[in-house]
């Protein structure tokens, strides 16, 4: 700990955002650092707390008192080495990880906690303007081959670790470039896709070998990957998407969140329109457009919606409104459920809270409106508390362009699930716990959200690397790598 009063002392400060009407002009990332003396100061604020709560907040277990002290004393380049001990990417979770570590932290009992994600980006980015950040390859090879399916965060950081101890990994991604959730699922403005080429230069340097256009099960199969390598990671990710099952869901005009959010992130990665949108255009354009979901992916839609000029953006979510603020006795230091506004719903968008949608009505096939009521917790015959129509609240919402952003349910099960021939959960996601990450098939490894359902992708890095761990173990009989 630095300094003993700096939380007394110093007010919370964090990042702020350019404004609206300007970062609407853009696909660029918004968010205008701190000066590197205010970071100085409010790494400071870091209590002597006794117990570190943020430890247990963050599902890579980073050592935040220690890099926050680092910090504090101008100590960079440390505090770096502290940081990608226990974290693969902290510019991917600088960016887009919605921060547990704060909700967790002791300063958050009274609403100041550290700005614990402003400090770790900070410190990754200074990283590489100063060129600290270089391969690490392992300096002998142990002749163990590892095919990993799927280039999300849980694969790439798979792939970087087993490299790192002289393992021979491939990533095969179906996609034309590496990245999957982070390269087509985040739109650029809050996450440019520079970050993710620079990282794979790095993990090509370190002997991780990249496949794209490979498609596992289609253009080669499962037994053919297995007999050219002695383990197989399936981290391909939860991409079932959940779906709206009303009247009128065929209407043209009605979309999946995800073939949006694809198109736009691959027309700014300078692709012709008859790659980045070979089933049509979805624009927003003058449009009034509905986003159904509540969530981050919702929220990205949002984004994008207004950057292509929409005429309007309106968001449902079939939950109530959260409070403003949590009760911390009640919450505190576990995640709290409270109303969140992101960036995009700050640059204009209405939002809607506990409404369902009954059916899409449409004209000449197209959508034109959707028919609404509102939900209220009422009590059933067993004294459960369930969702129920308000009698009398159906209304109509003008909607040009519907984007369901519901969340996934699973992976898509397809040839290469089928070919792995391995369990699933009762969710449908692959069935492998996480004491060893191995699958029914003893050769195949699987994590990520295709082992554990839709998450964050601070958890993929987590699953990843302990993943990494367990196969390390599987083919050496011991391991070095940190679990």
């Amino acid at each position: 700990m630095g300094k003993p009063t700096g939380f007394l002392e110093i007010e919370r400060q964090d990042r702020v955002y350019e404004a609206p009407e300007k970062r609407l002009e853009t696909w660029n990332e918004f968010v205008v650092p701190l000066p590197e003396k205010t970071l100085n100061q409010q790494a400071s604020r870091c209590m002597d707390c006794g117990i570190p709560f943020c430890h247990s907040g963050c599902p890579v277990n980073n050592q935040i008192p220690d890099f926050n002290n680092l910090v504090y004393q101008d100590q960079w380049r440390t505090a770096l080495e502290n940081l990608q001990s226990t974290n693969n990417f902290p510019e991917f979770t600088g960016r887009v990880c919605p921060a547990p570590c704060e909700a967790s932290c002791t300063l958050n009992i009274v609403d100041t906690p550290v700005t614990i994600k402003t400090i770790e980006c900070a410190i990754v980015d200074k990283g590489w303007e100063e060129g600290w950040i270089e391969p690490r390859p392992s300096p002998r090879g142990t002749g163990k081959r590892i095919a990993v399916v799927g280039s999300g965060p849980a694969g790439l950081a798979c792939a970087q670790q087993l490299a790192r101890v002289g393992h021979c990994p491939t990533v095969f991604e179906k996609n034309d470039r590496i990245g999957g959730l982070l390269r087509y699922g985040i739109p650029d403005f809050k996450m440019e896709k520079h970050l993710i080429d620079r990282r794979v230069a790095q993990m090509e340097a370190e002997g991780v070998i990249f496949r794209t256009n490979m498609e596992i099960g289609v253009n080669v199969s499962v037994q053919r990957i297995l007999d050219d390598y002695d383990v197989l990671v399936m981290a391909g990710g939860a991409e079932k998407p959940r779906d709206l099952e009303v009247p009128g869901r065929e209407l043209d005009g009605i979309h999946f969140a995800m073939d949006f959010l694809v198109q736009q992130n691959k027309r700014n990665a300078g692709d012709a329109e008859a790659k980045a949108a070979p089933q049509g255009a979805i624009s927003a354009a003058g449009k009034h457009v509905v986003v159904i979901g509540g969530g981050d992916t919702g929220s990205d839609c949002i984004g994008t919606s207004n950057r292509h000029g929409a005429a309007s953006v309106t968001q449902l979510e079939i939950m109530p409104e959260p409070p403003l603020h949590e009760n911390k006795l009640l919450t505190w230091p576990d995640w709290p459920l409270k109303l969140r506004t992101s960036s995009s719903h700050q640059e204009g968008c209405e939002r809607e809270f506990a409404v369902a949608t009954r059916r899409a009505i449409g004209v000449d096939g197209k959508i034109t409106a959707l028919e609404c009521v509102r939900m209220s917790w009422e009590a059933d015959d067993q004294g459960r508390q369930v969702l129920q129509e308000v009698p009398g609240s159906a209304f109509e919402l003008k909607a040009d362009l519907v984007l369901l952003a519901m969340g996934f349910v699973s992976p898509r099960h397809t040839t290469f699930t089928v070919q792995a021939e391995v369990e699933f959960d009762s969710r449908g996601a692959v069935k492998a716990s996480v004491s060893d990450y191995r699958t029914t098939n003893p050769r195949i490894f699987a994590c990520g959200d295709m082992r554990r359902g839709q998450s964050l992708v601070v958890w993929a890095i987590r699953e990843g690397r302990q993943c990494a761990q367990a196969i390390d173990k599987h083919l050496m009989g011991v391991s070095k790598l940190p679990r």
